[in-house]
């Protein structure tokens, strides 16, 4: 069966996310279909419409699925209980190498890193940070500031706070407010990982984070977090109900549509990288142009074409 000729929709114009368990994802009738094996029934998902979706545990996608979700330029994660672990994502974006070389150059120059630090500074508390400050000064600043607003979100809540507590491998060790943050956060990183890569950028070269695969994504989610998901976790984790996880997807969901995030994000994501004011590297005078040039998307930069 031949696919329809689709093309990626921009990611402001998406919904955030939807998590899948207990199914097999498959195109059916040209449809993208989450099936119930026991009893036959289909629930469609408009995957062209979605920033991302991620996969737990019983949930079996054919190559059919991951080959239209590529398509539209949707990402796939594969997450544990929750969405707490993340054990493999799909790429459908990153495909901009004059944006992956820009933002290396900033990351490899201190000068210019500490430029966008210091605008991610600016960006996430609302003011420009003390002059002449390292990078370690300003994550030391940084770090005692998000440590006193834990604790005010979590006395604003009626919520008895003990620190930011979680072991991946010991889930049910955590509290219920350290249960529900990070959920909550699995739900932020989903889309942040899913705008960096429709902008063309990559997800491991972060500028505060460094070392892992979603260092970038890490550095921007830390900007809009406190205005979206902390707040949904807390309220959800002081009604203490038996399913926090579903609860607190749900809540996500409503704080990136109120606070307009998948609007917000890609420029964000822009003005961070510019405040290192350098212009992206032009391609060699020898380097050879595409033998096909890519054809117009009305999609984001960085997602891939057919």
């Amino acid at each position: 069966m031949s696919f329809i000729p689709l093309k990626p929709i921009p990611l402001k114009d998406r919904m955030s996310m939807i998590f899948v368990g207990m199914g097999q994802i498959d195109v059916r009738d040209g449809a993208f279909v989450v099936v119930d094996e026991v009893n036959g029934e289909r629930m469609h998902i408009p995957v062209g419409s979605v920033a991302c979706l991620l996969l737990e545990p019983g949930t079996r996608v054919s190559h059919a699925a991951v080959k239209l979700a590529s398509v539209v330029g949707t990402l796939l994660i594969w997450v544990g209980d929750a969405g707490v672990r993340l054990y493999s994502a799909g790429q459908p974006g990153g495909a901009r190498s004059d944006k992956l070389l820009y933002q290396a150059q900033l990351a490899l120059d201190e000068s210019l890193r500490l430029k966008v630090v210091r605008k991610m500074f600016e960006l996430r508390f609302g003011e420009e940070p003390p002059s002449r400050r390292s990078v370690e000064q300003l994550r030391g600043i940084e770090g005692a500031r998000v440590r006193k607003t834990y604790q005010v979100l979590a006395k604003q809540y009626g919520l008895k706070w003990q620190g930011r507590r979680y072991d991946p491998k010991q889930w049910d060790a955590s509290d219920v407010a350290n249960q529900c943050l990070s959920a909550a956060t699995a739900c932020l990183y989903g889309i942040t990982e899913a705008a960096i890569l429709a902008a063309g950028y990559a997800p491991a070269i972060g500028f505060l984070h460094t070392g892992k695969p979603l260092s970038f994504v890490y550095d921007i989610a830390d900007i809009v977090k406190f205005e979206t998901v902390v707040p949904a976790a807390f309220r959800i984790a002081a009604k203490n109900p038996p399913m926090p996880e579903r609860e607190v997807r749900i809540a996500c969901r409503d704080a990136f549509k109120q606070t307009r995030l998948l609007q917000r994000i890609i420029p964000m994501i822009e003005e961070v990288l510019a405040a290192g004011e350098i212009e992206p590297p032009p391609p060699p005078a020898d380097a050879v142009p595409p033998a096909i040039p890519e054809p117009a998307s009305i999609g984001d930069s960085g997602h891939r074409s057919q």
